[in-house]
């Protein structure tokens, strides 16, 4: 029984140990290089979690509609060794976000600059490094 439990033990470790594995991915499994995307709008929402920063904006439509877009960034350390500060993200902040679209479609993407009304650019820290801007 003592060598059972054991096993038992181990293998709901090393299985734990393998689950933040499992939900991390690749930025191509994901998001699409060949379709950059450009937009501009207020923040609504910054959510400081890994193993990924989200950046929530709202964006108004040529038709005058709001849309809420959500752009994957880094992680949050990777972000504030890249410059981010909490205070200069706020809600209703004006930002332009470069990045690229997610392959399921809709408003998410993956950010890769974000640029602030002062005209400094914050680069998001995203998996991609080629980005245009």
């Amino acid at each position: 029984m003592r060598k059972t439990g054991r096993l038992v033990a181990l293998a709901v470790i090393l299985l734990s140990a393998a689950v933040p594995v499992l939900a991390h991915h690749a930025f191509s499994a994901e998001f699409d290089q060949s379709k950059p995307v450009k937009v501009s709008g207020e923040i609504t929402k910054l959510e400081w979690v890994n193993p990924h920063a989200w950046l929530f904006i709202d964006v108004k439509g040529t038709d005058g509609k709001t849309v809420g877009w959500r752009f994957e960034m880094g992680a949050p350390n990777a972000l504030l060794r890249a410059g981010w500060s909490r205070s200069d993200i706020k809600v209703g902040t004006p930002v332009t976000i470069s990045g690229f679209m997610a392959r399921a479609g809709g408003s998410v993407g993956n950010a890769f600059q974000v640029r602030l009304p002062d005209g400094r650019d914050l680069f998001a820290s995203s998996s991609i490094k080629d980005a245009p801007k």
